[in-house]
């Protein structure tokens, strides 16, 4: 996991307190939940990848 997913996962975490403190307790679970996965390893991190390539074809034309 890297470490933009474990940030990630944080604020997805304190944002479901801030969340879950306003009275929504569904919208809440949901983030929760997403940051569970960005904790499970089961989401894969492509942004590198991603950029990489948009740099390539950028610099191609």
């Amino acid at each position: 996991m890297s470490d933009r997913m474990k940030k990630q996962a944080e604020k997805a975490r304190e944002a479901a307190k801030t969340v879950r403190d306003r009275g929504n307790e569904e919208k809440a679970q949901r983030m929760e939940a997403y940051a569970d996965r960005l904790d499970s390893g089961k989401v894969v991190d492509r942004t590198d990848e991603v950029s990489s390539l948009l740099g390539r074809i950028l610099r191609s034309h």
